[in-house]
């Protein structure tokens, strides 16, 4: 698909640049850096939900599980 974006001049002349030495298209390199943005930020509205869910339900652990959980771990000397 083709589109059309606008772009600092700077950002530019560095993708050029880049584009170049890798030698890459530039529609290959904004889709390289647009597919791992997505991928980096493919988990933020998993995390907003959560945080919305536990800013309201209490997230800690039931005392008895803690003391289970506690004495489930090796005795060690400090």
């Amino acid at each position: 698909m083709k589109t059309a974006i606008s772009i600092p001049d700077d950002v530019f002349a560095r993708v050029e640049s880049f584009a170049h030495r890798r030698k890459m298209t530039r529609s290959s390199l904004f889709t390289v850096a647009v597919d791992e943005y997505l991928l980096h930020h493919r988990n933020d509205d998993v995390t907003r939900r959560l945080n919305e869910v536990y800013a309201s339900e209490d997230s800690s652990l039931d005392p008895v599980f803690a003391r289970l959980q506690s004495l489930s771990l090796p005795k060690e000397d400090w």
